[in-house]
């Protein structure tokens, strides 16, 4: 009889359990080494600021620290090439976004395969996007925005953190729905683009959450337009969806995974799972996230099998409206 899949994350913690309760590969307990969390992009930027949230509590449940290392560049893929690289001892950790499910399809030339060259440790995390404006933009609310992007078109720039990174996807996905051409400014990182969008020096960016929450409840930075989830957020109630303002089936959520290079011991691989469901149920983990208006996944998620199927389905979703845009990097 097939298991639910509650009854397969059960599964897991057991075998988590028993693999602790175990001398790991032979040479004494692992881990007896700091362990280094790889992040694709800038420090500040979202992706950053998860790995810095759960790198303690970790760190606490593993008895050693954990590294956080910003390894940014060609939207992050070179973090990734490096991981599946990496000696496959489970000192060195991978946290990605969706950015691993894009980059098949964004790329001519990819050094490594997503689905094949990493273990899985767990999901992470779901994060809403909001599309956001400079706070001296001409239009008011969305509706506004439509009839003034597609009167001045290329005269509007919108912002991202480089090729691959999920403000562009977002951004991306936003012209390809509206139909019209605008200038797109790529920045090395969120962080900077949008401490640009505040600057002035560019007209609209589509973030996470994690990122924006902060300047968006600052209510004096910026204009916000609303939310990319299909239903509002709970932290943000009056901040209406863009799909009932009229982008039907406008969707992105932001969804973080971990992983390690293949052939990482089962032994380091349980230990690791451990560790990341310990941070995710950290009191203080837990209060930060709800503040960034994220939402921590369901436990059968937060296992190898639950981050290999999110990622296989991605992967078909994204490829898709990536081929159909017609965008791809070197």
């Amino acid at each position: 009889m097939k298991l639910n899949s509650n009854l397969r994350a059960g599964a897991w913690i057991v075998a988590c359990a028993a693999a602790l309760s175990t001398p790991a590969m032979g040479q004494g307990a692992w881990p007896d080494k700091p362990v280094t969390l790889v992040v694709p992009y800038s420090a500040g930027g979202p992706t950053d600021v998860v790995a810095r949230m759960l790198a303690i509590p970790m760190g606490k449940s593993l008895g050693q620290t954990v590294i956080v290392e910003n390894t940014v560049g060609a939207g992050g893929t070179i973090a990734a090439t490096r991981v599946a690289r990496a000696a496959p001892n489970g000192y060195t950790i991978l946290i990605h976004h969706m950015g691993m499910a894009t980059a098949p399809a964004l790329y001519k030339k990819l050094a490594y395969d997503p689905l094949k060259d990493f273990e899985y440790i767990g999901q992470v995390m779901d994060v809403p996007m909001t599309l956001l404006s400079r706070k001296d933009f001409p239009a008011k609310n969305f509706q506004e925005l439509l009839t003034y992007v597609k009167a001045n078109k290329e005269k509007v720039s919108i912002g991202n953190a480089g090729i691959g990174a999920v403000s562009q996807l977002c951004g991306m996905l936003f012209i390809h729905q509206i139909g019209v051409k605008l200038t797109e400014v790529p920045y090395k990182g969120a962080g900077p683009a949008l401490n640009d969008l505040m600057g002035g020096q560019v007209d609209l960016l589509c973030d996470q959450t994690t990122q924006t929450a902060p300047v968006i409840k600052d209510g004096n930075r910026v204009k916000v337009y609303g939310v990319t989830t299909s239903k509002r957020l709970s932290t943000m109630p009056d901040l209406p969806t863009l799909d009932e303002q009229g982008l039907k089936g406008f969707e992105v959520k932001v969804w973080h995974g971990v992983y390690a290079p293949k052939n990482t011991p089962p032994e380091a691989l349980a230990k690791l799972n451990v560790a990341l469901r310990a941070a995710l149920q950290d009191d203080h983990v837990k209060k930060r996230l709800a503040e960034l208006s994220s939402e921590i996944v369901s436990p059968e998620k937060v296992t190898p099998e639950g981050l290999r199927k999110h990622l296989e389905a991605e992967t078909v979703k994204w490829g898709k409206v990536i081929r159909a845009a017609g965008v791809q990097a070197e």
